[in-house]
């Protein structure tokens, strides 16, 4: 009986965990998830490239997966350093209400109430707000990262901040990033 109770309290647990992952790096729509990189080629040496999270993937994982994503077609291509000519990340916040399990609408005539000495005497002061919370509120934020990228060959300009080498780009971030299972 307690192997079971066990067993029952672990595979509740790997749910539960199975639902609150961040998104996978993975192309988007990869095995029904609803994020994930999409890119787009423009011409021969130019793409577009994007990474969208779900509600539990940082900002950080987002940006750091879009840039692996670009490195990694970089090298695909056969080039050997990428210049970002536009990147923007863009926030979606969305707002969702919950019922609050907890709530039990009281009669008016019960619940918190003080009594105070004042000027006409003893007094009663009772609590307007008492059990009016029945919903909770929650902020959802899903972070969009997307960049036209350049490819090029040969040693990366020096002194321009938005080329990245692709080699080293896939060195660095390849281990970081959330892989799927």
């Amino acid at each position: 009986m307690k192997t079971k109770s066990i067993l029952m309290v672990a595979t509740a647990a790997l749910a539960l965990s199975a639902c609150a992952t961040s998104t996978a790096y993975a192309p988007a729509g990869f095995n029904g998830q609803r994020g994930g990189y999409a890119e787009q080629r423009l011409e021969t040496d130019r793409y577009r490239v994007s990474f969208a999270g779900n509600s539990v993937t940082s900002r950080e994982q987002v940006e750091m997966s879009l840039l692996l994503r670009a490195a990694e077609i970089t090298v695909e291509n056969g080039y050997d350093w990428f210049s970002t000519v536009e990147r923007a990340t863009d926030r979606d916040v969305r707002y969702q209400t919950f019922p609050d399990p907890f709530y039990r609408p009281y009669s008016p005539f019960w619940g918190p109430s003080w009594r105070y000495y004042g000027p006409r005497g003893w007094s009663r002061w009772n609590d307007p707000f008492w059990g009016r919370s029945d919903f909770d509120v929650r902020e959802i934020d899903r972070f969009e990262a997307n960049a036209e990228i350049v490819l090029g060959r040969g040693t990366k300009p020096a002194g321009d901040p938005n080329a990245f080498d692709a080699r080293e780009v896939i060195a660095n971030l390849g281990g970081r990033v959330t892989r799927p299972m």
